[in-house]
């Protein structure tokens, strides 16, 4: 396999990106809103509250970017969501301030981060809403 090679599936792998992490981060919304799949947190929550507003980010902006559909703005604001979940979720979480992803449980939430944060500047790849309508306007 020579870069040429795999640089001509570039797109469709960042498509394949951008569908399991929607996936993935669609369903810690899920957990918020409806306990399912089965969690620690269970479902039901306050929509006028921090979970609330997460959930529905989750949720909502997973389906987005499931879709690729406003991907680099929808992509923008769930990068900032996860940096906040680290910093004054995770991060204090374990009592002395722990900035190590492993030891305060933030894996996931740095991991969507920076991958949420590649999607604003890569965009959504093939299989996209986005790039569809962007193919419809040039003709």
């Amino acid at each position: 396999m020579t870069p040429d090679t795999l640089n001509k599936y570039q797109p469709q792998a960042l498509a394949v990106l951008r569908v399991v992490t929607a996936l993935a981060f669609m369903a810690h919304g899920t957990q918020k809103m409806f306990g399912f799949p089965a969690s620690q947190m269970g479902g039901g929550f306050e929509l006028f509250s921090l979970m609330g507003l997460a959930a529905v980010l989750e949720v909502f902006g997973g389906l987005a970017i499931l879709l690729g559909v406003f991907t680099r703005p929808v992509a923008f604001v769930l990068a900032g969501q996860m940096a906040y979940a680290f910093w004054f979720v995770h991060v204090p979480m374990m009592g002395q301030g722990n900035i190590i992803p492993a030891a305060n449980g933030g894996d996931g939430a740095a991991l969507f981060c920076f991958v949420f944060l590649y999607l604003v500047f890569a965009g959504p790849g093939a299989f996209s809403l986005d790039e569809a309508l962007k193919t419809r306007r040039s003709l």
